[in-house]
């Protein structure tokens, strides 16, 4: 599961904290364990029909199981607010009615006689599943839980395909189909979908007989034969463009809307590669299922998911070809929820207090696959990125990895099963080496295979392999809260001839971290590499140096999970990014130099790193070089950037440092730029020249407004008409942020639309774009809107009263308060 866009990006930025979902605190007190295994499933056959007027699943589904261990005369089964119409065990020749119980969420069901171990008998029940009508809570991960979803069914929004999906993590597959809804049950499937022929259909598993109904629809049956978690059922169903690709002569499949048919190789198209790559490199397990499909939804409610077989990914995965100049934005994602099909499918968290084995896993697997495909630079900055994201929100310092008290199984999905879990794994890679992380991998994977993992289990594959106790590691970082905050400074002693690195730890509380440290030792372009380990609140270390070094570099792999403070000089700080080489080596540098530009050495170093080979140390320096005074050497190369270089987002960097200057000789290249192929250019060269000549800007913005554009072409075009047009602009403006998904992107345009609607005199009109600004927020999940709802309540909407307030327009200011009001 990758979270959706907006919250991750809310979360990373501080916009929005993780919250508990109940006030009451009497979650503390109860122990999560994994679900009690009393019946297990073995197999399960479903019958499927889509009722499109209603919205409804009318099912028939044909449930083997065999007690677990003891024997027993029950079975309770997860089904939550369906219409339960027979269930009866399933004999030869006929089947016998049982008796049940249903309270609308568990189907308590008792069976015909007790059933020992190992003795399987067959459940059969034709039911009506009813999703709309069923009351969910979601999560900043999930934003609604009703798990089957009806996109458009009575095709009455012009615009919008009509589509069918499902969402089953964490336990809403049993909105849809009666089931034992725990990440500990596997079972084998069958499924029987019938749909209007004109649709494409997938599922899990194999596409083995499509049978041609009398009635206009078509029978699609799909085959799992190996077993999975209920959580990972999947169904799809639409009018999808079916692009065909292939690993090891399996079927790799994209299902796109039509429209993204030609691009749809150059969004999804790495993907045999990254199997090649995850079986070869990374697990030592070729890919282990019949298939791999990948599918786009409509009104998804999250980021993607790692259904077995075949995952559903988000509208934005959609990028036509000139958002794919500026680089494929859901690269990343598609290796995440690859490497799921190991981790998370193969091996399944045995509980969602352990999710660390499935998500951690996962966005490990973006550094892999960057790391492997781009370089050590890409994977450095991944690293860094998303280390950032779990720093920057306090309240995940409180919880351990592994956690066996919350308040709801959705509050595992946060920044720390994702990112902080995804920096244990790489301080656990660089610890143990490359060649006992990925054996060790492989040592878990095939001892846990077709099972549940806990992170117990992971360490025990670890230890397996390596010959270490890492109960220490474990039991800091995976059982254990927070992260040190260091604090490294540097002394040299002449008469010893001895180099010092003081380390301290200064995270509040009594909390020491046990801390193996690489530290390099340079004398010139000469490095030694010393092992230390950093276990109290100050630690010295010494290493032998004849004389002074110019610069002792600590984590010197750049790996550790840490807030620091670094007492480097300037000229130590230079050094490092000379010699040290690593990326943060050389973004730390340019950070120290960039706050001390007016210093020419500081200056130096940044405008060379303007010829950095890594493109974003190149932008960095440019961004860093903002508030500097700029020469006209330094000028040619940004110019240069912006004209040449073969990344276009370093491009757009460069256009906006140019743009800063508001020098009348960049004009022309700021006109010739707005029909750049690539949006980010033609934007920021729309925005610069709008500093220069808003009349031209703005003639230039109305004609690109009546073409299809996206990504911050789309963000300049409405800056620059909302600025200097009126109200006729008024459906390119409304029209475009009513298109966008529940993204970051649409969060970040709110305030360009109040702004616009300040000048819409026409009340239809302006009321339709606060109920479009009053829709995104609600839209929001429910973790993110105490923090949402302040900033779009009290800035976005309390800015358009007041504005429509000291024009007089009593009415239309009334309509907004009725908004802001009725919210509360």
């Amino acid at each position: 599961m990758k979270k959706s866009l907006l919250l991750f990006a809310l979360l990373a930025t501080g916009v929005a904290t993780a919250q508990q979902t109940t006030e009451d605190d009497n979650w503390k007190k109860e122990y999560r364990a994994f679900a009690t295994k009393v019946n297990d499933l073995v197999h399960t056959k479903l019958d499927a029909r889509f009722d499109y007027s209603k919205s409804y699943l009318n099912g028939k589904v044909w449930i083997t199981l065999k007690p677990h261990f003891y024997a027993t005369d029950s079975l309770t089964l997860d089904a939550k607010g369906m219409n339960i119409n027979k269930v009866e065990m399933v004999k030869t020749g006929k089947n016998i009615p049982l008796k049940y119980s249903y309270d609308s969420s568990f189907l308590s069901i008792k069976l015909d006689k007790t059933y020992q171990k190992e003795e399987r008998y067959v459940v059969y029940i034709d039911y009506t599943a009813k999703p709309n009508e069923y009351q969910s809570v979601g999560s900043a991960a999930i934003t609604d839980a009703k798990g089957l979803y009806f996109i458009n069914p009575k095709e009455e929004e012009k615009d919008k395909p009509t589509q069918i999906w499902t969402q089953g993590e964490t336990e809403a597959s049993s909105v849809w189909i009666p089931t034992i809804d725990k990440p500990n049950q596997k079972t084998t499937q069958e499924f029987n979908l019938t749909v209007p022929d004109k649709y494409v259909t997938l599922s899990n598993g194999k596409l083995t007989m499509q049978k041609k109904n009398t009635d206009g629809t078509r029978t699609d049956t799909w085959v799992m034969e190996l077993p999975h978690s209920p959580y990972l059922f999947f169904m799809g169903v639409g009018d999808f463009a079916v692009v065909k690709d292939s690993y090891k002569g399996k079927e790799v499949n994209y299902y796109v809307e039509k429209p993204y048919e030609k691009v749809a190789r150059k969004i999804f198209g790495y993907t045999p590669e990254m199997m090649k790559f995850f079986s070869e490199k990374v697990t030592g397990i070729d890919y282990p299922w019949v298939k791999y499909s990948q599918i786009v939804g409509r009104d998804y409610v999250s980021g993607a998911m790692e259904n077995t077989t075949a995952t559903l990914h988000q509208e934005s995965a959609q990028q036509n070809a000139r958002e794919l100049v500026d680089g494929n934005s859901w690269e990343s994602t598609i290796a995440h929820e690859l490497f799921h099909q190991w981790f998370g499918d193969l091996v399944t968290a045995e509980s969602w207090s352990n999710l660390t084995v499935n998500e951690s896993f996962a966005d490990y697997s973006q550094l892999l696959w960057l790391e492997h495909k781009y370089g050590a630079d890409e994977a450095g900055f991944e690293n860094f990125s998303e280390m950032q994201s779990y720093l920057g929100n306090p309240s995940s310092r409180e919880k351990d990895l592994v956690r066996f008290y919350y308040a709801d199984k959705e509050d595992m999905f946060d920044l720390v099963s994702y990112q902080k879990g995804g920096r244990i794994l790489h301080m656990l890679r660089n610890y143990v080496g490359d060649d006992a992380f990925f054996k060790s991998l492989n040592r878990y994977l095939t001892n846990n295979k077709f099972g549940n993992g806990s992170a117990h289990k992971l360490r025990l594959a670890f230890e397996e392999v390596t010959g270490k106790d890492l109960n220490w590691f474990f039991n800091q970082w995976y059982f254990g809260s927070g992260h040190p905050k260091l604090e490294y400074s540097y002394g040299y002693d002449e008469k010893t001839q001895l180099a010092k690195l003081y380390v301290k730890q200064t995270q509040a509380g009594d909390k020491l971290f046990k801390l193996p440290i690489a530290v390099d030792v340079y004398n010139g372009s000469n490095k030694k590499r010393y092992l230390v380990w950093a276990e109290n609140k100050a630690d010295t270390f010494s290493f032998p140096s004849a004389a002074k070094p110019d610069l002792i570099n600590p984590d010197a792999d750049k790996v550790i999970l840490a807030e620091k403070k670094d007492d480097k000089t300037l000229a130590e700080f230079i050094h490092q990014y000379n010699y040290a080489g690593k990326f943060l080596d050389r973004r730390e540098a340019l950070e120290y130099a960039g706050k001390r530009t007016s210093d020419p050495a500081a200056y130096a170093l940044l405008e060379n790193a303007l010829n950095d080979p890594y493109f974003r140390i190149r932008m960095r320096a440019i961004t860093n070089l903002g508030n500097a005074k700029l020469d006209e050497t330094t000028i040619r190369k940004i110019e240069t950037i912006a004209k040449n270089d073969d990344h276009r987002v370093a491009r757009s960097v460069a256009i906006d440092a140019l743009a800063k200057l508001k020098d009348q000789r960049f004009k022309d290249f700021f006109v010739s730029a707005t029909k750049d192929s690539s949006y980010s250019v033609a934007g920021a060269a729309l925005e610069a020249l709008a500093l220069l000549d808003g009349k031209m800007a703005y003639s230039i913005a109305t004609q690109l407004s009546k073409e299809d554009n996206k990504g911050r072409l789309v963000t300049a075009i409405t800056n620059v008409i909302v600025k200097n047009g009126d109200e006729s602009a008024y459906d390119f403006v409304v029209g475009n942020f009513d298109k966008m998904p529940l993204t970051q992107a649409k969060f970040q345009a709110l305030m360009s639309l109040a702004d616009f609607l300040k000048k819409v005199n026409d009340g239809d009109k302006f009321k339709r774009g606060v109920d479009l600004i009053v829709k995104f927020r609600d839209d929001i999940p429910s973790t993110a809107r105490p923090q949402t709802d302040p900033y779009i309540n009290n800035m976005v909407l309390q800015g358009l009263i007041s504005a429509k307030e000291t024009a007089g327009a009593k009415d239309l200011a009334e309509y907004v308060k009725s908004k802001i009001q009725a919210k509360k």
